[in-house]
């Protein structure tokens, strides 16, 4: 009965994280620092740190793996369902209910200004998750290098398949210095191969069908499940796949369709890459309403299912393989290189945002309230929606 409250009060938290996580994976991060270490100490800054680094190195979004994994610690199975559906499901709704109106949208000269504070925020939130990441997690010269080296090669190179790279080659630097770290009893752990079976089954198995039967509803969950398993980091990665292939080489959407939704997703909490129930949604509104909500289903379902079956077959041996010195040793790179994505990420949001008074206000603002009050994350964000409302 305990185990089931507590069960009850970590969904409640994911839903609370789920309508105010807004700026992607970075941004989200801190709040689940802040709400799921901090607050309620369902795990330690290191391990949560190292959860995150585990989902960078694997394909698919990383935020929505990384708090699938922790339901994953928490309960098991069923609750790590259960926390994906909660974390999924606001931003599905709001998304696929854009994609049934999206063609009412220049009649009824709908405006996405009242959210023109929202990225400067997330920019305020991720500055404050790198902070605290690199005063938490780098304790040697060793690391410093290795975050800003990190850090660079993030901003500059600019291509998704840099963050594994990155990873495994810190973690190789460190992992040399297994003998500073002492010996643990380890127990023997087999890999159970199920969920990679199934990924794979799934992957090769609705591309023939696909290319076979030619139907339309196969083919669009199969082109969202196969950028789900080939994509790193956050949902901004897909952004360029997904408009050369719904909008250049199908034609699913105009160009206008398009950036409108991307537009609303910046807007939207939660996972970015829910802007795939927007095309999908759009993709088969040929049918209808309920061709509408189906291929939001179908693009939502691709696009999640792939990290979900990565981190559930990796989670289950995780705690045992890092037991091994030389595994551990290598945490420390991973970390450092970690909080350098971090850092870059800041200057990354950054960029595309005017740089004007008021939005160096916004971050500078957002940073100060996260860093030296305790006004709730939820408070901030819809102060900045009110704020947009208003001028």
């Amino acid at each position: 009965m305990i185990q089931r409250i507590r069960h009850i009060i970590f969904l409640k938290e994911v839903l609370i994280i789920a309508i105010t996580a807004f700026g992607g994976p970075q941004a989200h991060f801190a709040l689940f620092l802040r709400r799921l270490v901090n607050k309620r100490a369902y795990l330690t800054e290191e391990e949560l740190i190292e959860l995150n680094a585990l989902c960078n190195i694997l394909p698919g979004p990383t935020s929505t793996q990384t708090i699938t994994a922790l339901g994953y610690k928490l309960g098991g199975p069923n609750l790590a369902y259960l926390t994906l559906l909660v974390w999924v499901f606001p931003a599905f709704i709001l998304m696929t209910s854009l994609g049934v109106l999206v063609s009412y949208f220049h009649e009824m000269n709908i405006s996405l200004d009242f959210a023109k504070y929202i990225q400067p925020m997330a920019v305020g939130f991720v500055a404050y998750a790198s902070y605290l990441i690199s005063t938490k997690v780098v304790k040697s010269y060793l690391g410093v290098g290795l975050m800003f080296i990190s850090a660079i090669l993030t901003f500059q190179v600019g291509s998704p398949y840099i963050f594994p790279i990155i990873l495994i080659l810190s973690g190789l630097v460190t992992a040399f210095n297994f003998k500073a770290h002492p010996r643990e009893e380890k127990d023997r752990f087999s890999i159970n191969w199920s969920n990679f079976i199934l990924w794979a089954s799934v992957f090769i198995g609705i591309a023939l069908i696909g290319h076979f039967t030619k139907f339309r509803q196969i083919i669009l969950f199969e082109n969202f499940y196969r950028n789900g398993s080939l994509i790193f980091g956050g949902g901004q990665v897909l952004i360029p796949l997904l408009y050369t292939e719904f909008v250049e080489f199908k034609h699913f959407l105009t160009s206008e369709e398009f950036l409108t939704g991307y537009s609303a997703v910046q807007a939207v909490p939660g996972p970015v890459f829910s802007f795939c129930s927007y095309l999908g949604a759009l993709s088969l509104r040929d049918l209808g309403l309920f061709g509408e909500i189906l291929g939001s289903i179908l693009a939502t379902a691709g696009i999640f299912l792939p990290g979900t079956f990565f981190i559930f077959f990796t989670i289950r041996f995780w705690a045992e393989l890092k037991k091994y010195r030389p595994i551990k040793a290598s945490l420390e790179g991973i970390n450092a290189a970690s909080a350098g994505m971090v850092i870059a990420a800041t200057f990354v949001l950054f960029d595309p945002i005017e740089p004007n008074l008021i939005n160096t206000l916004v971050i500078v603002i957002t940073f100060i309230l996260l860093m030296f009050t305790k006004v709730p994350s939820p408070v901030i964000i819809i102060s900045g929606l009110i704020a947009g409302l208003i001028f």
